[in-house]
């Protein structure tokens, strides 16, 4: 068994390429431990921030932990979810998720990593996508 205490891992901060906005990462184990794969974070993002397109190998679960959260599939609306909310991503869905305009977002994200990749990142998402309503 191990204990991974609150803290015990550096905050992160979200890199330009992959959100748009001031985005904070907190891992909540270490990464990459044999011979499991997955990986798990709680990731909060300020007002209007959200991560540029992406998809996850093996898919992606979100767990709202605190304030409101847009997420979009591509082609499907935006949908709003908040604390307590479970967001299941398949296997290789293009997809974005971030806080609302105007309150933050804090989420539990989980994803298996697959030949040394969570997640392959794309293009920004655009302020007409980010502004369509929920």
């Amino acid at each position: 068994m191990e204990i991974h205490r609150a803290g015990s891992q550096a905050s992160l901060v979200g890199a330009g390429e992959r959100y748009t906005g001031a985005v904070r990462i907190d891992p909540l184990f270490p990464e990459g431990q044999p011979p499991s794969k997955v990986t798990s974070t709680v990731v909060t993002f300020e007002p209007g921030a959200r991560t540029v397109w992406h998809t996850h190998p093996l898919g992606q679960t979100l767990i709202v932990t605190a304030g409101w959260c847009r997420v979009q599939c591509h082609g499907g609306p935006v949908a709003a979810i908040g604390p307590g909310d479970v967001v299941r991503i398949l296997p290789g869905e293009r997809h974005w998720h971030g806080a609302s305009p105007a309150t933050a977002m804090s989420h539990i994200a989980i994803q298996e990593e697959r030949d040394g990749s969570t997640a392959q990142w794309l293009e920004p998402v655009d302020e007409a996508q980010y502004a369509a309503t929920p």
